[in-house]
């Protein structure tokens, strides 16, 4: 499955390193990476990925992570021989993954303020609510935010998750495929116990939000075991959204990273 991309030139100075692929969280997409992946662009190509069942990639019944890495390592394949990886939350996951059993396809890694680890930390209610609103009765993206509201008081979030409404007023739709997500929603909060793992080599950064519950230090020794050459760094003032909450600081570690 190839997967839909944005994709964006490297600038002159970063013409002959691999590509670097983002690979977005759960109910994000390539759109949300925009600002950023263009600003490294200027470090070398850059190619956002929408991971199925997101943006504008193809649905499918399956979600799980090894379906997922298989998926973003055939987007890699005819992209470059090996490129970065950096993945947030969910996509963290499917980047670790990837790097676990097609490392020659994974040249670094960047994990983005997540464990190899099950989590409880469900996106279900979002899911939920998201389908629950009418979106045929809905004169204005206003009002699917209303709808929203009853379940999602943080005007954040909803306006993270209208990022995936598009059409008009009585058209609207959602772009990522709902009812996929919310059947696969154990898969995607767990992660695949892997058979006496090869730990992956590479160099990797785990990058992670310092007012953040989702890396722990009991996390520390499983990442360290399978990413040998970790380095786990925190970035002050940030939550599980690195990214948006620090972008200057984020967008530095990961350009430092890649330059190395």
């Amino acid at each position: 499955m190839l997967l839909h991309a944005l994709d964006i030139p490297a600038g002159a100075t970063g013409a002959e390193r691999s590509p670097l692929v983002i690979l977005h969280g759960l109910l994000g997409s390539s759109r949300n990476w925009g600002g950023i992946a263009r600003t490294l662009a200027g470090e070398g190509r850059v190619v956002a990925l929408d991971l199925p069942n997101h943006g504008a990639s193809p649905w499918s019944e399956a979600m799980d992570y090894p379906f997922l890495a298989e998926a973003v390592a055939e987007s890699i394949a005819a992209l470059a021989p090996s490129a970065m990886v950096l993945g947030h939350s969910m996509g963290g996951k499917a980047a670790m993954l990837l790097a676990l059993s097609r490392p020659m396809l994974v040249e670094r890694l960047v994990v983005v303020d997540i464990a190899p680890v099950a989590y409880t930390h469900t996106f279900a209610p979002y899911v939920k609510a998201m389908r629950a609103v009418s979106l045929a009765g809905a004169a204005s993206r206003a009002a699917v935010e209303a709808g929203l509201s009853e379940v999602i008081p943080d005007p954040r979030v909803r306006a993270f998750l209208l990022r995936n409404l598009d059409g008009r007023p009585g058209s609207y739709r959602w772009r990522p495929n709902l009812a996929a997500l919310a059947a696969a929603m154990d898969d995607i909060l767990g992660f695949p116990a892997v058979a006496a793992p090869t730990p992956y080599a590479g160099p990797a950064l785990f990058l992670a939000g310092a007012e953040s519950d989702y890396v722990q230090p009991q996390h520390e020794p499983l990442i360290r075991r399978l990413f040998p050459q970790a380095e786990i760094h925190r970035l002050a003032g940030a939550g599980h959204w690195v990214h948006a909450d620090q972008p200057q600081a984020f967008i530095a570690a990961v350009a430092a990273f890649r330059r190395r």
